[in-house]
This record gives structure tokens, C-alpha cells and sequence, in this order.
């Protein structure tokens, strides 16, 4: 049987490394973030003129919080949103975007999830470019980020990292209820008790299916598994110029009695997906990640932890 940290070894000869950096995107190709602005100041002081702003275009403030020092999330929704999550089955994810607050070298970058790369990657086929609008006319625009090269709607469909590496459709499936309402009450007791180092950043119910997205803090405390914490992850592949914070927070779907995550060699490569499998910055140092993070969700869910082969 082949280990879960084997698994992030697995076909490396299938991975391409690029060395030429395309400053203008192919047509059709899309990067994961947007660059809204950077400026002088503190977080704490753009948070509040940050969520009037988006307001003002029409969203909705699902929650936010601060992973680690000089940060902050916000997790927004707004109708468009809610109709996409609601077209087809797991489109749930789709519900929330996510704007990052984050002081970098001095400079406070204000940066956001880019929709239309995200449904993509959610296989959700609803127009999400009035949303994008809005979050321009919020934000700003300075500039798509990510990896060195996009990729296009239907790269993004069938998206893995590389041969052995999970697709969007397998998920980690953490706990079963008999409703909707049953695992929805688990949800909310276990993140209140900060079960397995949780905490709850957001819950969005999508109207008119029995999905319900809940964004999951992740922190291990003093004692508790670092592989597993927001903060010591993301120093790890999060090191670009131009950041990437808006990859938090992981997230956790109700749908119906079901509970399940994102696997996790799924989520971050689909953010991260020229991230490298070895050396400094690289998957390698958070190979036990996979396994601390579907524990962490699983004991938010109040499933049973199961070993991974």
C-alpha cells in the first residue's frame, strides 16, 4: 500500500517545470487572484472601508478573521453567487469568494479569489463576470496573479496537480447525519468547541438545495499538529511577491446529511498549481498536511479519522 505522503512524490516525472514567466496571459487563461491595490497603512484600519466598499457593489459579509499577525479574510457572497452554488450538486463551494487584507514588505495589498477561475475549477457553468465586475469596481484591478501561466476553463475542469493526485469530484467525505439539519448542528457544536484546533470563519446556507458551506480556521496551538495550521502553511508556499492569502479558509460542505472537504492535494494545488514538489517553498514541506487537515475537518464534522492508502 502507498502512503499518503508517498502520494505527494507521486509521478514527479509527469510535472513540467516551466522556466519562461509570461507576463501576459494566453487567451482564455486565467489566474486564481487579483491584485485589487497596494498601499500604505495598517490592516486594521482598511478592514471596515474594505467591507463598505464591497457593500456598496452589492455583496454580503459571510465572515472573516485573521489566520495569523498583519492579516485579515473577509468571505463574501451576493445572488449570483448563491444561483451559481446551486447548479449543480457540489457547486456549493462556489458560494463564497474571499478578500485578503495583508501587510507585505510595508505595503498593505488588498487581494481577492478571481470567480470565473474558481467556478471553473468547481465545474460550475453560471457567468460569474458581473461578479468579477463588482469586485473590480470595489477593489480595484491592478493585476492577475498566481502562477507564471493561466490556465484555461477547461484545464481548470479536469484540473490535477500531476499523475496520482486527486480531481475536484474526490473529495474527503468526513461524516454522514440523517438530514441536513443533524449534520448542520454537528458543524456548528463541533467549530464552537474548536474541535481539532477549528474554528468557524463562515456558514453560507445555498438557497433552494441542501448544501451549506462552512469556511474552517485551522490553528494547532501549543500543543497541536503544525501541518494542520493556516498560519504555517501558508509560510510555506505563500512567498511570491504578490500574495496569496486568499486561499484561506479551507472549506467544509454540508449536502444533506453529508459532510465532506476538498482533498487537500485538490485545494491548494488548485491555487498553487506551479507550487514544486521538491525544494525550498515546495509541497515536500508540507507533505503531512493532507493527512493533518482531513483530521482537523473530520473531527469538525464529528466523523470517524480514517487512514488514507
Amino acid at each position: 500500500m502507498k502512503s499518503v505522503q508517498s502520494k505527494w512524490l507521486a509521478g514527479i516525472a509527469a510535472v513540467v517545470i516551466s522556466v519562461a514567466s509570461l507576463t501576459v496571459q494566453a487567451a482564455g487563461e486565467m489566474l486564481p487572484f487579483v491584485l485589487g491595490s497596494s498601499s500604505d497603512g495598517e490592516v486594521a484600519d482598511k478592514i471596515d472601508g474594505v467591507k463598505k466598499a464591497l457593500q456598496d457593489n452589492g455583496f454580503e459579509i459571510a465572515g472573516g478573521y485573521s489566520p495569523f499577525a498583519d492579516s485579515h479574510i473577509i468571505a463574501i457572497t451576493n445572488s449570483t453567487l448563491k444561483k451559481a452554488a446551486a447548479s449543480h450538486d457540489r457547486a456549493g463551494y462556489i458560494v463564497a469568494q474571499r478578500v485578503s487584507i495583508m501587510k507585505v514588505d510595508g505595503k498593505i495589498q488588498i487581494s481577492y479569489t478571481n470567480p470565473e477561475y474558481m467556478a471553473a475549477a468547481y465545474r460550475v457553468e453560471t457567468d460569474l463576470t458581473s461578479v468579477s465586475a463588482s469586485l473590480k469596481a470595489a477593489l480595484g484591478a491592478v493585476k492577475a496573479f498566481g502562477p507564471d501561466e493561466g490556465k484555461t476553463k477547461e484545464e481548470l475542469k479536469e484540473y490535477h496537480y500531476t499523475f496520482g493526485m486527486e480531481y475536484f469530484d474526490e473529495p474527503n467525505e468526513l461524516a454522514s447525519y440523517g438530514s441536513q439539519a443533524e449534520a448542520n448542528a454537528a458543524v456548528e457544536k463541533n467549530l464552537a468547541a474548536n474541535a481539532g484546533g477549528t474554528s468557524k470563519v463562515y456558514r453560507i446556507d445555498v438557497p433552494g438545495t441542501k448544501q451549506t458551506l462552512y469556511g474552517v480556521g485551522l490553528k494547532a496551538g501549543e500543543n497541536g499538529n503544525k501541518y494542520m495550521d493556516d498560519a504555517f502553511i501558508m509560510s510555506e508556499i505563500d512567498f511570491k511577491e504578490n500574495r496569496s492569502m486568499a486561499n484561506l479558509p479551507y472549506e467544509l460542505l454540508v449536502n444533506g446529511g453529508d459532510i465532506e472537504a476538498l482533498h487537500t492535494r485538490f485545494r491548494i494545488a488548485m491555487n498553487f498549481p506551479d507550487l514544486s514538489m521538491m525544494g525550498a517553498n515546495s509541497f515536500m514541506n508540507i507533505m503531512p498536511s493532507p493527512d493533518a487537515i482531513k483530521e482537523a475537518m473530520t473531527a469538525a464534522a464529528g466523523g470517524e479519522v480514517e487512514e488514507d492508502f
